[in-house]
């Protein structure tokens, strides 16, 4: 059910963002006088089409979901009516050809804008920014962070709730060597800025990054009181209820709540003896905990959360959203930060300055598009965001096959005054494509190595 949950999300994800990519292309060629014979969402098989008159454009839903395509009247791809000439992609001048290519990874980027702005709109109940334990030996240490503090902006950039600030800080970094400004406030709102300095060996993989840095939210001790228990989750069928103390586990004592989800974890399958205090009561129980499968290691799980003080929980969690106008301009200045970014981390990959490991395959992506759509709409909708971004930044690259790889062509034109000879572009084209092919390759290998290791 997983797996097909995860297909569903990956699908309709790839099938928005391709098929506006392609609408850009439609919609561009069908302003500037290019006749389209076919707007298909999706590939192969024509399941259902549509056609107002046997001269118009034909509307089309295909087999395989997996993005989509713009056939317009061009010469260099068969014969062309005497009537149509007039209308063939290749007739039009050199301004209107660049128009049309350059829409797909622009409505990309466009897209992105519409989905930050619907995020920032619809708003969301995130982490409040405060940091953990700050182990000896990290950037943090090193910089002078101190639990408790509470991170409100990086670089001055507003840092409302934790994901953003996960999502900031490591932007910030992966740019390379230099100076992080993150400012702080602690709890008597005294504010100062502490300097995170990035080295280049911090920023070759990731997941490297992360552990050098050493950040974590921070995680109050909290009695091992059981909270909300879910329906149909092992706790719910062992009886357990909401102000349950956990007292001991297999005669363990159980003195917080992070050691009892430690203990669950490391026990997936396996009876727990349970002795908890209701009401003044001690009573025994017995809990197997779920096991669920995860890509670096099994655990268990028994659908039950924590009970939190109403106070602490206020403190904790901030709801953060924006009116329409303030949302358009933060959308726009995320898309260019996250564009710009994607540039750059695109550029120490290819120059050796960053890992090549930092590439996401379609199982990645997959992965990802199941997972946010499991959190909610607010999460999906940024998941959409990043990858039409990275979509929209990809096809601008001046590489054959893709969008700009036509637009290096047109340049080309542009300074010598005729188009590139028709041998030269497919021999480009063929060469980006072999390109292509061995990079999703790669792309598919790391995605199977996160999966075996």
């Amino acid at each position: 059910m997983d797996t097909l949950y995860t297909l569903f999300h990956f699908i309709v994800a790839i099938g928005i963002l391709v098929s506006f990519h392609e609408f850009g292309h439609f919609w561009v060629a069908r302003i500037v006088g290019v006749k389209v014979i076919r707007f298909s969402v999706g590939f192969g098989k024509v399941v259902c089409s549509y056609q107002k008159t046997p001269d118009s454009t034909e509307y089309v839903l295909s087999s395989i979901p997996l993005g989509g395509y713009v056939k317009m009247v061009d010469e260099r791809e068969g014969d062309v009516k005497e009537a149509d000439l007039p209308f063939a992609f290749n007739r039009q001048s050199l301004s209107a050809r660049v128009a049309i290519v350059a829409a797909g990874p622009l409505f990309n980027l466009l897209l992105a804008i519409v989905l930050f702005w619907s995020v920032f709109m619809i708003g969301e109940i995130g982490l409040r920014p405060v940091i953990g334990e700050v182990e000896s030996g990290t950037l943090l240490a090193e910089a002078g962070f101190v639990e408790g503090e509470e991170i409100i902006a990086i670089n001055n950039k507003a840092t409302p709730i934790w994901s953003e600030t996960i999502n900031l800080l490591f932007s910030f970094a992966m740019q390379g060597e230099q100076e992080i400004i993150v400012r702080v406030k602690n709890r008597d709102d005294i504010e100062k800025n502490h300097i995170l300095k990035i080295k280049k060996e911090d920023i070759k993989q990731a997941e490297l990054l992360f552990k050098r840095l050493g950040i974590k939210p921070w995680s109050p001790q909290l009695d091992p009181v059981i909270g909300e228990v879910f329906d149909a989750g092992r706790a719910k069928q062992a009886g357990l209820q909401k102000g349950d103390l956990i007292i001991t586990a297999d005669n363990e004592a159980i003195t917080n709540w992070m050691q009892w989800v430690e203990y669950v974890k490391d026990r997936p399958e396996i009876t727990i003896q349970l002795i908890i205090e209701r009401e003044g009561v001690l009573m025994p129980f017995a809990v197997v905990p779920e096991k669920i499968e995860d890509q670096e290691k099994d655990y268990g799980r028994i659908g039950a959360s924590v009970d939190i003080a109403e106070e602490l929980m206020a403190y904790l969690q901030v709801e953060y959203s924006l009116p329409p106008y303030q949302a358009l301009i933060a959308s726009i200045e995320k898309t260019w930060f996250f564009s710009t970014n994607t540039l750059q981390m695109m550029g120490k990959m290819l120059i050796g300055q960053a890992s090549s490991k930092n590439l996401s395959g379609p199982i990645s992506i997959a992965q990802y598009a199941g997972k946010t759509a499991a959190m909610g709409l607010v999460p999906f909708l940024k998941f959409l965001a990043a990858i039409s971004i990275s979509l929209g930044v990809l096809n601008l690259l001046p590489i054959p096959m893709l969008d700009g790889g036509h637009l290096m062509f047109f340049a080309i034109e542009a300074i010598k005054g005729s188009p590139v000879p028709e041998k030269i572009q497919i021999a480009f084209q063929n060469f980006g494509m072999l390109c292509l092919f061995f990079l999703m390759v790669f792309a598919v290998f790391l995605d199977i190595e996160r999966l075996l290791y």
